[in-house]
């Protein structure tokens, strides 16, 4: 291990957003935890599953020996077919009771292992404020997430972070709550419907593929579904965020909570259409929209869960002054794709 470097431990490095982030922390020595291992190199790779109870033990021992400065625990399953992890319980093992090991093991090694963590960082989800705002949302806006595991289980995780803070121990927490995640590399259920990739696990879905087949992009007939409003992030520029906090000197105050979306004005999901150049179908209702999603999605041609319809047909905007205010005059440079434009790199050719 190079002990002239500091020590940053990644939950959840071998995700999208960890196998951006790794590369661009030269400065740093990054000791990756995942279930499976990071296709980008690592100093140090722990295999480690957090939906397991005794996960907190091993974390602790893990943070004795190394002395990180900083944890950033992007460990998260957000699509359950994707990821096999389709029970609910076990999902909810991993995505909150998994926070709150990682936020116990870092108050304990901050307290009986003389370990000096100081910083924790959480990307939670706008999803968490719940699927249908008519105006930009603050940080101080109620969690009202409602019927995707994914949206309730950030809201839980979001709201675990919030009461767990003060027990960390000197160690300044962040909690972030980016939009969608836009780009080449990323793959999620909103991307796949503009894109209309059959991502389901199916053969059905693999036959779709590689014939290069479409599915389209469906909505409830009506014109307010076309004009709802929708941000996004491109996930290179949510890795230079996570870096330039790790960058930072520890916050005196002990909880920041920031929104993150890209620079400009939000797309309506018409202007996304048109971008992607998708085919759209209308659909009777939000019903029938859940019906064929139900049904693309027991067949694995789809991995867009049906309970992601109001996610998909309502507006949820959020207000990013503060994430301006606390870039200051990095926020150019940390923040360098406007929505439109990380919204548009998700249809190039991934690198």
């Amino acid at each position: 291990m190079d002990t002239e470097k500091p020590t940053v431990i990644v939950t959840g490095i071998s995700g999208n957003l960890g196998q951006r982030l790794a590369p661009i922390l030269s400065d740093y020595t990054v000791v990756g935890i995942d279930i499976t291992p990071p296709v980008v190199p690592v100093h140090r790779f722990v295999p480690l599953d957090l939906g397991q109870e005794d996960s907190t033990r091993e974390l602790f021992l893990l943070m004795r020996e190394l002395q990180p400065a900083s944890v950033v625990h992007l460990a998260f399953v957000i699509d359950p077919q994707r990821s096999g992890v389709l029970d609910v319980d076990r999902m909810w093992q991993i995505n909150v009771a998994g926070t709150a090991r990682v936020m116990e093991a870092i108050t304990e090694a901050n307290r009986n292992a003389g370990a000096n963590i100081r910083q924790f960082i959480f990307p939670s989800s706008a999803s968490a404020y719940g699927s249908d705002m008519p105006d930009a949302v603050t940080e101080e806006a109620p969690l009202g997430a409602h019927t995707l595991p994914y949206a309730l289980h950030k809201k839980e995780s979001d709201l675990v972070v919030q009461q767990r803070a003060p027990a960390l121990r000197g160690c300044s927490v962040f909690i972030l709550r980016p939009h969608i995640f836009a780009g080449a590399s990323v793959e999620n259920y909103l991307m796949g419907a503009f894109r209309g990739t059959p991502n389901g696990k199916g053969t059905r879905a693999a036959r779709m593929r590689d014939q290069g087949k479409r599915l389209p992009c469906m909505l409830p007939f009506g014109k307010k579904y076309l004009d709802n409003k929708i941000q996004f992030i491109h996930v290179d520029d949510m890795a230079r965020l996570l870096a330039w906090i790790l960058h930072r000197e520890p916050e005196a105050q002990r909880l920041t909570t920031l929104n993150v979306a890209g620079r400009g004005d939000a797309l309506t999901f018409e202007q996304c259409i048109q971008l992607a150049q998708a085919k759209l179908l209308r659909v009777p209702g939000k019903w029938g929209l859940r019906k064929v999603l139900q049904l693309l999605w027991s067949a694995k041609v789809s991995a867009i869960p049906p309970d992601a319809v109001p996610y998909m047909t309502g507006q949820y905007i959020m207000n990013t002054e503060r994430l301006k205010n606390f870039l200051k005059m990095d926020y150019e440079h940390v923040i360098r794709y406007s929505i439109s434009d990380a919204f548009a790199d998700s249809f190039r050719k991934s690198s």
